[in-house]
């Protein structure tokens, strides 16, 4: 007995039902979209959205912002710190040379 026999057909059968019943679904929804609009939930879990986005990229401009300035001050503490070094150094080795030429 062959269990397989015919069931590539049902699969495509129900393939098939299943895209006309997400046509027929987005039929009705266009058409009571066409007539009634959004619902109110629906209006408001959308605003509900829009709202969260906009905190969203409203905490993440403040906290890149942020991150801007405290790596500005790192960096300018860093190399205030490097041009004090090298500017000792060079006046370390300055005045070694004028010692040799004495």
């Amino acid at each position: 007995m062959d269990l397989m026999h015919g069931t590539g057909r049902e699969i495509a059968r129900g393939e098939a039902v299943e895209k006309e019943l997400d046509a027929f679904i987005s039929k009705r929804h266009d058409r009571r979209l066409t007539d009634e609009g959004e619902r109110p939930t629906e209006e408001a879990w959308m605003e509900s959205g829009r709202r969260h986005d906009a905190s969203r990229r409203e905490a993440l401009r403040s906290a890149w912002c942020a991150f801007h300035r405290d790596q500005a001050e790192r960096l300018r503490r860093n190399l205030a710190t490097l041009v004090a070094h090298h500017e000792r150094e060079a006046e370390r080795l300055k005045t070694t040379d004028e010692r040799k030429a004495v």
